[in-house]
C-alpha cells in the first residue's frame, strides 16, 4: 500500500521536497558576484544589457514584486519556481520518450545535476530562465516530431516551440543552440520538415521576440555580441591541453559526476543502435546537445571557456539518460523507486551540497584564515568567501560612515567608486544601497558593464565629490594605482575584519578619497 502510494505522487514528493530546499539554501546564503550584479537588471530595466539580454530582470523583477522585497530568498524565488518546473518540463519529455518511469528517471537525475539544481535552479543567473524556456521548446519540438510532419497538429507545436525559443534567446545568446539543434535534425534526419511552412513561422516568430535585444544592440554598436565574442579569450599558446582537462573535468563535475557517465552509457548505446524506439526524438535530442558540447571542448583546447556554457546541452540528454537505465533495468528493476547510479548520484549532490553550504557558513575544510599582520592568506584560496561577509562589512562600515560624517571628515554625499564590476555589485547590494549611498564606478566599460550606463543614470561622477574605496584581502587593489590623478588625498585604509566561525577569514579595506 505504502509503495502504490509512493509511485502515485513520488514526482510531487521531489517537487516539494526539491523547492524546500533550495529555497532554504536561497533564503540563507549571501548573494554571489554574478546574482548583485544581475539585481541591476531589474533596478534599470533596458530593451537588453551589457552582458545578457533582459529576461534575467523581468524574473527578479516578478518575483520580487518589482524589488519591493530584496532579501535573498525573493531574489532568488524565481531560479526556485522556475527549477521546480524544469523538473516537471524534464519528467513531461522523459515520458514523452517512452513511459512514466522514464519521466521519473529524468527527474531524479535532473535533480542530481549540481548545474540544474543549483546553478540554474537556485541562484539566479540567466540560466534560471534559458533552461526553462529551453525544455518548454525541447518538448514542444518533440511533440511535433512524435506526431510527424504529416500530423495536422504537429503545426501548432512548432509555433508554440518558436514562441519558448523566442523567450529562450530573451534569457541567454546561447540558446541558440535550439535552432541549429532542430535545423540539424530537419536538415539531416527528416526533411519533409522543410515543407511546413510552421518551421519557418516558428522562427520568424522567435526573431521577432528577440527583436528588442537586436535593437539595443544597434544603439550600442553591437557592445553586447562583442563582449562575448571576446569572452572566449584567446591564449597565446596554440593548444592548451590544461584548458581542455579544466573544462572537461568541469562538465563532469558540474553535472555530476554519475549523471554524467549515465548521460555518456545512454549516448554511446544509441551510437549502437541498442535505443531502437525513439530513434526520431533521440536524434533531435542528440542533434541539439551534441554540437554544443563538442564546440566548447574545442574551444578550450586553445580558448579559455566556463563549463556551465554547456549545462543545457547535458540537461538535453537527460532524458536519453534515464531512457536507458529504463531499458536496462525493465526486467528486474521497473517497481523500484531508482536504480543504484542515481541514489549515487543523489548521494553524491547531498554530500556535496551539504559541504559546500558547512564551508560558505562555517568554513571547516578550506580555509586556515589570515595572517593579522599581511592580511595574506594561510592555506588555499577559498572561492566560498565571496558568499560570505559582506553583512559584516556593512555593519562594521556603517559605523564607520556615522563617525566621519558625524566629525565633519567625510561629507554625507560622499559616493562609493569602483573600477570593476564586482566587487561593485557586491558593495552595492550590501553597503550602499542599503545606508542610502550611491555607487559610481570610474573605469572602462569592459570592466564596469551595465554600472558605465548606472553610474550616468545617477549623476556621474563630478569633480570636487569625496568618496570611499573598498578592497578586500582576497582581490587587493589600491586606489592610488587608479585614482590618483583625481584626488588630492588618499590617506591609509581603515581595516574591516570579517570572522566566520570566530576564526579571522578575510580584511576589508576602506580608503577616503579626497
Amino acid at each position: 500500500m505504502t509503495n502504490v502510494f509512493f509511485q502515485k505522487y513520488r514526482l510531487w514528493l521531489l517537487l516539494a521536497v526539491s523547492a524546500l530546499t533550495r529555497l532554504l539554501i536561497a533564503a540563507f546564503t549571501e548573494l554571489g558576484n554574478d546574482e548583485v550584479y544581475y539585481i541591476n537588471y531589474a533596478l534599470y530595466p533596458d530593451l537588453s544589457h551589457f552582458d545578457h539580454p533582459p529576461m534575467t530582470g523581468w524574473i527578479i523583477q516578478l518575483f520580487s514584486l518589482n524589488l519591493l522585497f530584496e532579501s535573498e530568498g525573493f531574489i532568488r524565488l524565481g531560479a526556485v519556481v522556475l527549477g521546480t518546473l524544469n523538473t516537471w518540463l524534464i519528467y513531461l519529455i522523459g515520458r514523452q520518450l517512452r513511459d512514466e518511469l522514464t519521466g521519473w528517471y529524468a527527474a531524479l537525475l535532473y535533480t542530481a545535476s549540481f548545474y540544474c539544481f543549483i546553478i540554474a535552479g537556485t541562484f539566479m543567473m540567466p540560466d534560471a530562465p534559458q533552461t526553462f524556456f529551453w525544455l518548454l521548446t525541447l518538448l514542444m519540438v518533440l511533440k511535433a516530431v512524435k506526431a510527424g510532419p504529416e500530423s495536422s497538429g504537429s503545426g501548432n507545436y512548432l509555433l508554440l516551440a518558436g514562441l519558448a525559443g523566442g523567450l529562450a534567446l530573451l534569457s541567454k545568446y546561447t540558446s541558440v543552440f535550439l535552432f541549429t539543434g532542430a535545423g540539424l535534425y530537419f536538415l539531416i534526419f527528416d526533411r519533409k520538415w522543410l515543407g511546413k511552412w510552421q518551421v519557418y513561422a516558428a522562427g520568424i516568430l522567435s526573431l521577432l521576440l528577440f527583436t528588442p535585444v537586436i535593437i539595443w544592440n544597434i544603439r550600442y554598436d553591437f557592445v553586447s555580441f562583442t563582449f562575448h565574442s571576446d569572452r572566449v579569450e584567446v591564449v597565446k599558446t596554440i593548444l592548451r591541453p590544461d584548458l581542455f582537462a579544466a573544462e572537461l573535468g568541469g562538465q563532469v563535475f558540474y553535472n555530476n559526476p554519475f549523471v554524467f557517465t549515465l548521460v555518456m552509457a545512454g549516448l554511446i548505446a544509441f551510437l549502437r543502435g541498442r535505443l531502437a524506439d525513439n530513434k526520431h526524438e533521440l536524434r533531435l535530442l542528440i542533434s541539439t546537445a551534441l554540437p554544443v558540447i563538442l564546440l566548447f571542448l574545442g574551444f578550450s583546447l586553445f580558448r579559455r571557456t566556463l563549463p556551465h556554457w554547456t549545462g543545457p546541452a547535458y540537461m538535453t540528454l537527460i532524458p536519453l539518460a534515464a531512457l536507458f537505465i529504463r531499458v536496462n533495468t525493465e526486467k528486474g528493476m521497473a517497481g523500484r523507486w531508482t536504480t543504484p547510479m542515481i541514489r549515487n548520484a543523489m548521494l553524491f549532490l547531498v554530500i556535496v551540497v551539504s559541504a559546500a553550504l558547512i564551508q560558505i557558513n562555517l568554513g571547516w575544510f578550506l580555509n586556515k584564515g589570515i595572517d593579522r599582520t599581511t592580511g595574506k592568506r594561510l592555506g588555499i584560496k577559498d572561492i566560498t568567501l565571496d558568499l560570505y561577509g559582506w553583512e559584516q562589512l556593512h555593519q562594521q562600515f556603517t559605523g564607520i560612515y556615522r563617525q566621519d560624517t558625524a566629525s565633519g571628515r567625510m561629507p554625507k554625499d560622499a559616493v562609493i567608486i569602483s573600477q570593476r564590476w564586482f566587487p561593485a555589485a557586491n558593495l552595492d547590494y550590501y553597503v550602499a544601497r542599503p545606508m542610502g549611498l550611491k555607487l559610481l564606478t570610474l573605469a572602462e566599460s569592459e570592466r564596469t558593464h551595465k554600472y558605465a550606463w548606472i553610474t550616468q543614470f545617477r549623476g556621474g561622477f563630478i569633480p570636487g565629490m569625496d568618496a570611499y574605496y573598498f578592497s578586500s584581502s582576497y582581490d587587493f587593489s589600491d586606489p592610488k594605482g587608479h585614482y590618483s590623478d583625481l584626488f588630492k588625498e588618499i590617506g591609509q585604509p581603515d581595516t574591516i575584519p570579517v570572522y566566520r566561525n570566530d576564526k579571522l577569514v578575510m580584511y576589508h579595506y576602506v580608503w577616503r578619497l579626497k
